[in-house]
């Protein structure tokens, strides 16, 4: 899920022709990363507000022609990038590729050959580095040994699972269709497949779970010998099926006490067992930081590809069409599939600067804020929501419950 939350949310309603994008010139120095977006999904879960579709909902996009379609538009990007971005020699080049992740929708429905595709359309028109960090999200439920095992040859380094919760009637609102054993069996497959790094994703707060519930789930985690784990409190969004549950009456909506108390109970059972948090919703043991979410959050530039995939570089920020349809005919027709896009100033840039950075652990730098800013901080290290450490603001404990009030008194 992180990788979609890193971009603000946009309208991205279909166009009859595709928007233009200006010359992308990469920053110096800066990360750069892939993001892939795959759309399809078995079902829909009823908090799920992402561009994914059922089979029903896709009018006659399917896997094969959506894999056609992501690698013209990878041949275009890369294109496109070269013709902007000299290398160190001076010859046209794209910048060399850090990371990798593939979300989603459900990328493990494409089995082991497929997701092996995806990656190797990649590396046909863009360079990765060395050390590149490759992220592929799963369904535990469509996977298996021999999945990982292709996944790992592949040259995927990285799973991140989505569990949830291992309590069945938590699983029930969310309507998640996983059997609650399952995501633990498939952390100890990646393993034994040749992974270092997984993940587990959780969702806290949802209506009807029990301080024990929770408990259990994160042990589980704990326990599947997983390096990281993302933490999320649900948020009912509007247009999904979770929303009009509430809207009836038939579900309850979460608790921000709730939400605070559990993402407590949270952060201390994984910080007893060696998880330090290094982002808010994030607790990696050291080293297993997704590199990925934090270009993401420090700074970085991606290239988002596949339907409603945003993307970023230098002062642009673009997003394509949603329905796999138009994305596929855009390209088909020899466009990059844009829907629209924005150029950001430096004082956007500086206010999401300012409300990424805050909520890591490495914290905010005191030299990136105005005079004013650095005055109003005064009030947050006061109020206890930061401390100063080596220049950098850093959120306390209470602070990471209260991040939004530390931006907002920080650029009020």
């Amino acid at each position: 899920m992180t990788a979609r939350t890193a971009s603000a949310a946009h309208s991205s309603g279909e166009r009859s022709s595709a928007a233009k994008l200006p010359d992308l010139v990469a920053r110096p120095g800066a990360p750069f990363g892939i993001y892939i977006h795959v759309p399809f999904c078995a079902t829909r879960c009823g908090y799920c507000d992402f561009n994914t579709y059922t089979p029903a909902e896709l009018g006659g996009a399917n896997p094969d022609g959506w894999l056609v379609a992501l690698r013209a538009e990878l041949g275009l990007a890369a294109a496109r990038l070269r013709a902007t971005n000299p290398d160190v020699a001076g010859r046209a080049a794209p910048p060399a590729v850090d990371t990798v992740f593939v979300g989603g929708g459900t990328p493990s429905l494409l089995g082991g050959a497929g997701l092996t595709a995806v990656l190797d359309a990649v590396r046909e028109h863009f360079t990765l580095a060395p050390d590149a960090e490759v992220t592929t999200e799963a369904n535990p439920e469509s996977t298996s040994p021999q999945l990982f095992g292709q996944l790992r040859s592949a040259g995927f380094t990285r799973v991140s699972l989505g569990m949830q919760s291992v309590a069945p009637h938590v699983l029930a609102v969310l309507d998640r269709v996983h059997s609650p054993g399952r995501p633990l069996d498939a952390a100890r497959e990646a393993r034994v497949a040749g992974f270092d790094h997984i993940n587990i994703d959780l969702i806290y707060g949802t209506p009807g779970e029990s301080d024990d519930d929770l408990r259990r789930s994160v042990d589980a985690a704990i326990d599947a010998g997983v390096d990281h784990v993302s933490g999320y409190a649900l948020v009912v969004e509007d247009g999904t099926a979770l929303a009009r549950r509430v809207r009836r009456g038939e579900v309850a909506a979460p608790d921000d006490d709730v939400h605070a108390q559990r993402y407590e109970l949270l952060d201390a059972r994984l910080s007893a067992s060696g998880f330090d948090w290094y982002e808010v919703s994030n607790w990696s043991r050291p080293g297993g930081e997704c590199r990925h979410n934090m270009g993401y959050w420090n700074g970085g530039e991606w290239w988002g590809a596949g339907p409603g995939a945003h993307g970023y570089v230098g002062s642009t920020r673009w997003w394509n069409v949603k329905h796999p349809n138009a994305y596929a005919q855009s390209l088909a027709d020899g466009l990059l599939p844009v829907a629209d896009l924005e150029r950001l100033d430096a004082t956007t840039r500086h206010v999401e600067d300012v409300m990424l950075r805050v909520r890591l652990r490495d914290g905010l730098p005191l030299a990136v804020l105005s005079e004013g800013e650095r005055a109003r901080a005064e009030t947050v290290i006061d109020d206890g929501l930061v401390v100063l450490d080596a220049g950098r603001l850093v959120l306390t404990d209470r602070g990471r419950l209260l991040a939004d009030t530390v931006v907002r008194t920080l650029l009020d």
